[in-house]
């Protein structure tokens, strides 16, 4: 008799829940050490659902036809010099940014469900944590590789790793996930799986994406989908997480209320860099930093907040705050990094009057009233030949590590800041969001690396800026930083095309 053929969902639980094992000689406790010491409390690890159900030979042969398609594209590109196809040559600098800023999370990423997986006790968690650690993992060797192809013909893509580790504004999102991965096992899930993957994800990769494919930069668009089709498990495997804890214990509730509140505002921080991404760097532009925030996260994000609220879960806190930002962040970031563009490792130029006209349209309310007489100053200081830089190295913000540049909402002509004592410390804060964050967990945050803290005291390089950035971060200065007019990126760019 021929035997029965299994269907999915005794499959998915033949290779998974039954691959999990008894305790019959050790203390379960010891085998799962970090499952309790959170306080979050699980009744019953069965009632973890995966709705995908996916079994790691299914899931081999889906990459592999994903990669088959990648991997053609990427050649294509290549060999139709695809770097000539771009809009601009001041568009590659956001893809600058992204590979030293994004790409090497999705390794931290990886790292961190690898070794989140196995602190789980639940058979169904760990093998969800695996299959989205390799996703993690192929994530950044896609992008590493889309982008190699530019590395040919441009500047500042040559040591990526490198300046993730050292250089001062990627200190921001390197911190986001030391900060997640030095967390329990749930508050990662919570941090990553949910707050990041959940809620914030589609404001980096839809609408960046969009702007790649709007720039003619067909390798990270295609980059970019193919890792979408992955974050739509990765974020219904986020949502799992979130409902599995609420629905486990009621004692989970606040717990998990606070780590929202703490991650939400923690990437809202880092995507920073994104707005001004969006608003800034991308010649041709998709939509505006505003839009994109109402669009993915006043809408999309307000109706799962409404759909968690019968768990007892409200709004993260400080959500009314971000919906004011949305009008002003933008702006503030790419004029920090205009004035420190001696010290990044990308080029900045200011806004061309087609753009400034493009932001008054888009912030009819704050734009022509804040920052538009500032980009008009720096034009003819510019015109005269005095190119304004910042020469001082910025105050941190303990927390999420961004420069003091941020102002409070109510008058934007006002830096935000805050500040608490520590054991006869004082430490500073960007927001009140940064300032809460290390009232809960003062003992963590006071080992904050602070790139401009090391500099002063002599652990990155000479005594100078410039030392520090040829011997300690690496660059070519002058070549990989500086203005974006008459740079080597610009003078190629103009000689490819045939322009005088």
């Amino acid at each position: 008799m021929a035997a029965k053929k299994l269907n999915i969902k005794d499959k998915y639980r033949l290779l998974t829940r039954d691959l999990d094992w008894d305790f019959s000689y050790e203390d379960r406790s010891k085998a799962f050490p970090f499952e309790e010491f959170e306080g979050i409390k699980i009744t019953d690890w069965s009632k973890w659902e995966d709705p995908f159900r996916l079994t790691m030979d299914t899931y081999w042969k889906y990459q592999a036809e994903k990669e088959r398609k990648l991997y053609a594209i990427f050649d294509a590109f290549a060999q139709n010099n695809g770097q000539l196809n771009i809009s601009d040559p001041r568009y590659v600098n956001a893809l600058k940014i992204f590979l030293t800023g994004v790409s090497p999370l999705e390794y931290q990423a990886f790292q961190g469900f690898a070794h989140t997986g196995r602190q789980f006790g639940g058979v169904g968690a760990r093998v969800a944590c695996q299959m989205q650690a390799i996703d993690e993992l192929r994530h950044v060797q896609t992008q590493v590789h889309a982008m190699s192809h530019y590395n040919k013909f441009f500047d500042g893509l040559q040591d990526w790793s490198h300046m993730h580790d050292r250089v001062w504004y990627l200190s921001v999102p390197k911190s986001f996930f030391n900060d997640a991965r030095a967390a329990g096992p749930f508050e990662f899930m919570v941090a990553i799986g949910f707050s990041f993957e959940y809620v914030l994800t589609n404001l980096l990769f839809v609408p960046f994406m969009s702007g790649a494919a709007y720039n003619g930069d067909m390798a990270t668009v295609t980059f970019g989908f193919s890792a979408q089709s992955d974050e739509a498990r990765h974020m219904t495997l986020g949502l799992e997480v979130i409902k599995f804890l609420l629905e486990q214990h009621e004692d989970n509730v606040p717990i998990v209320q606070k780590w929202i509140d703490k991650w939400f505002w923690r990437g809202t921080r880092l995507l920073t860099i994104v707005s001004m991404m969006m608003d800034y760097m991308l010649p041709n532009k998709v939509m505006s930093w505003k839009e994109a925030w109402e669009v993915y996260f006043e809408e999309a994000g307000g109706a799962l907040f409404k759909d968690l609220a019968r768990y007892g879960i409200r709004m993260p806190k400080y959500a009314e705050t971000i919906e004011k930002e949305k009008e002003h962040v933008s702006h503030q970031a790419w004029w920090t990094f205009y004035t420190h563009g001696h010290a990044a490792g990308f080029h900045t130029w200011i806004p061309s009057d087609e753009e400034l006209d493009w932001l008054s349209e888009k912030y009819p309310d704050t734009f022509d009233k804040y920052y538009r007489p500032r980009w008009e100053l720096a034009k003819e200081m510019e015109a005269k030949g005095e190119r304004f830089y910042t020469k001082a190295l910025p105050q941190l913000c303990t927390i999420c590590q961004i420069p003091m540049l941020f102002t409070e909402m109510d008058d934007p002509t006002q830096i935000s800041y805050r500040d608490s004592i520590y054991k006869g410390d004082r430490y500073h804060f960007c927001s009140d969001g940064c300032h809460d964050i290390f009232e809960d967990e003062p003992e963590k945050y006071v080992q904050s690396w602070l790139p401009v803290h090391q500099i002063f005291q002599g652990n990155c390089g000479g005594p100078d800026v410039e030392d520090v950035l040829r011997d300690y971060y690496q660059m070519n200065v002058g070549v990989d930083n500086m203005d974006m007019k008459g740079s080597p990126d610009e003078e190629r760019w103009k000689k490819w095309k045939g322009v005088a």
